[in-house]
């Protein structure tokens, strides 16, 4: 399943590891399946079209919900096509807060009221994925605009995941009708 794998840098002379894969199901899509249910090619193929037509673009969404939050770094982001209007759909990570937020894909309007939920009201996993990622020097968006670079793409969706005890970020990015699923490893992700 996957088709190649390459040794970058984060733009910033430090090295990551990148796995891209271009086919459609392998890549997480950032919207649910029913009960594991195949993907819908005619709903992806809604979605994909909504985010072409999408002004703001999913760094200018980050940048959005980061700024609500002053020290606060982005932990998930994705495009939510089926919403209206489209938005982009980003958790923040601010000292013991993951905040929820809807950026409107058109205008970059903050959508509805913001939710915020205490870090101790997550999983173990998950609270230490996210401690391991305020103290990593790279962020979602540097590892953003690596996927794009080495994909010559744009990014629909990104994330965490947790690989090998090792801390990932997960880019899907769209180049042309095919996504591809992008994997950086940040030195210094290693998750004790």
């Amino acid at each position: 399943m996957l088709l190649g794998i390459a040794s970058l840098s984060l733009l910033l002379a430090s090295p990551s590891h990148a796995v891209a894969t271009p086919d459609v199901a392998a890549a997480p899509l950032p919207f649910p399946a029913d009960d594991g249910a195949a993907l819908d090619p005619q709903a992806v193929r809604r979605e994909i079209d909504s985010f072409r037509s999408a002004q703001v673009t999913l760094s200018q969404a980050m940048a959005i919900a980061e700024g609500l939050h002053a020290g606060s770094t982005t932990a998930d982001i994705s495009f939510d096509g089926a919403a209206f209007p489209p938005v982009y759909r980003v958790k923040t990570v601010e000292h013991d807060r993951v905040w929820r937020n809807a950026i409107d894909a058109t205008t970059g309007a903050v959508m509805g009221i913001q939710a915020a939920s205490p870090l101790a009201e997550l999983d173990a996993e998950d609270r230490g994925n996210l401690v391991v990622l305020r103290g990593l020097r790279h962020r979602l968006s540097d590892a953003v605009r690596v996927a794009e670079h080495t994909t010559s793409g744009k990014a629909i969706s990104g994330g965490l995941m947790r690989e090998r005890g090792r801390l990932n970020f997960v880019i899907v990015v769209l180049r042309g009708s095919d996504l591809k699923q992008v994997i950086l490893e940040p030195p210094g992700a290693r998750i004790r």
